[in-house]
């Protein structure tokens, strides 16, 4: 059965329109110059921005759901995610403290760090906090922009290593890198946005 994110004919705020597929259990990495429009992309997969064009997981079309129930299946997680209380923990009603622990300790986090306020962390804790937001959801999909853009070399090969465990449980994986090394080490379908649209990068 098809489960895979399509897009098709996808434009807008002046960009596209943009045809590519996002596999299941696979990551495509998407690359291109700062100010190219990459974040927008995503957003308009994400139905956070106008758009139009057919988006669909399967035969399951983006406009067949609220957007609240869209972002349920695909998530996106910006370079830089909001905040809306000052406490760690009040971001993950939905997990106890124990399980989230295991998490924790593959992302390099320290096991207290729930327990912190949100204005005493640092970027790079922001960041993959933000990324287990994300992924305690259960999406079928995720959007990342730039998800290690403030790590470390330890805490990025963390970040990579959890992605890869989430793809083999069968999570797409859509993610903007500036790092061709990353994008290696992913392992999947590489796509670059230039001035003409969408292009594919051969390994």
């Amino acid at each position: 059965m098809d489960a895979h994110l399509h897009i098709r004919q996808l434009a807008g705020h002046g960009r596209g329109p943009f045809d590519f597929d996002v596999l299941s259990g696979r990551c495509t990495t998407l690359s291109g110059p700062s100010g190219s429009g990459k974040s927008l992309l995503l957003r308009m997969i994400a139905d956070l921005i106008p758009s139009t064009g057919d988006v669909r997981i399967g035969s399951m079309s983006r406009d067949s759901l609220s957007g609240p129930a869209w972002r349920r299946q695909v998530t996106y997680v910006a370079a830089e995610s909001g905040w809306w209380a000052d406490d760690v923990l009040s971001h993950f009603d939905t997990c106890t403290p124990s399980a989230l622990a295991p998490l924790l300790v593959k992302l390099r986090l320290r096991t207290d760090i729930l327990t912190a306020h949100v204005s005493h962390l640092s970027t790079g804790e922001r960041q993959r906090l933000a990324l287990l937001r994300a992924i305690v959801l259960g999406p079928r999909f995720l959007l990342l922009d730039e998800p290690t853009s403030g790590l470390d070399e330890d805490s990025t090969l963390a970040v990579e290593a959890l992605l890869k465990g989430l793809m083999a449980d069968g999570t797409g994986l859509l993610v903007v890198t500036h790092s061709p090394e990353q994008a290696i080490r992913l392992q999947g379908d590489r796509v670059r946005l230039c001035a003409t649209g969408l292009e594919r990068v051969s390994a």
